[in-house]
C-alpha cells in the first residue's frame, strides 16, 4: 500500500484550503478514487485463490464504475509507479501492457495505448517525472525518458529523450531538452 499512499498524497499536496478541505477534496478527486480501485486490483491479484474468487467480483464492478462515471480507464495489468497524479478526469486510457514510472502527471483526454503493427507493436514505457499534456496521445512500442514534457493534444509515436520537451507541430516536435524539472518530487 506504499504506492497508494504516496498516489494520495501527491493529490493531497497539490490542495488549497483548511486541512480538513484538502482531505475531502483528495479522497473524493476521481483520480484517487480510480488509483485506489487499480491498486486493489493489483493487490488482490498477489493474494491467494481464495481471496481473488471473493474479491475480483468487487474489483469488477469498481473497475466498471469508474470507467462509467469518471472515464478513466486503467487496466490492472498495467505497471504504474508510486506517486501517480491525475489532475483531471475524462477520456483517459492507458493500455493493459503500458510500464508508466513513478511521479508522473497526465491530464485528460490522455491515451497511452498500444499500437498492433509493425517494429513499434506493443505499449508505451514512459520514464519518471512526466507531464502528459491534455488530449495527448502516447502511442505504441516506444520509449519516454525520464523528466519530459508532452504538451496538449501531442501525438507521440517515437521515442523521446530524457529532458525534452514536446510539443504538436503536427505531429510533435521536441522544442528543449531542459525538462521539466518542476515535478521532480521524492
Amino acid at each position: 500500500m506504499g504506492k497508494l499512499k504516496k498516489d494520495i498524497a501527491r493529490t493531497y499536496r497539490t490542495c488549497v484550503g483548511s486541512k480538513a478541505k484538502c482531505i475531502i477534496s483528495t479522497m473524493l478527486a476521481p483520480g484517487v478514487r480510480t488509483m485506489i480501485v487499480f491498486r486493489f486490483g493489483q493487490w488482490i491479484d498477489r493474494q491467494n485463490i481464495i481471496i481473488k474468487i471473493f474479491l475480483a467480483p468487487l474489483y469488477f464492478l469498481l473497475n466498471q464504475r469508474a470507467k462509467w462515471k469518471f472515464g478513466i480507464q486503467i487496466p490492472k495489468s498495467a505497471q504504474i509507479g508510486e506517486s501517480f497524479y491525475i489532475g483531471h478526469f475524462g477520456g483517459i486510457n492507458i493500455a493493459a501492457d503500458a510500464i508508466i514510472g513513478k511521479n508522473v502527471n497526465i491530464s485528460q483526454q490522455v491515451t497511452i495505448g498500444e499500437s498492433g503493427q509493425g517494429d513499434k507493436a506493443g505499449a508505451p514505457i514512459i520514464g519518471d517525472g512526466v507531464f502528459i499534456g491534455a488530449g495527448a496521445k502516447v502511442i505504441g512500442k516506444i520509449k519516454v525518458g525520464n523528466n519530459v514534457k508532452i504538451g496538449a493534444n501531442a501525438v507521440i509515436y517515437k521515442d523521446i529523450p530524457d529532458n525534452a520537451v514536446v510539443v504538436s507541430y503536427p505531429g510533435y516536435k521536441i522544442i528543449s531538452y531542459e525538462g521539466n524539472y518542476r515535478n521532480q518530487i521524492i
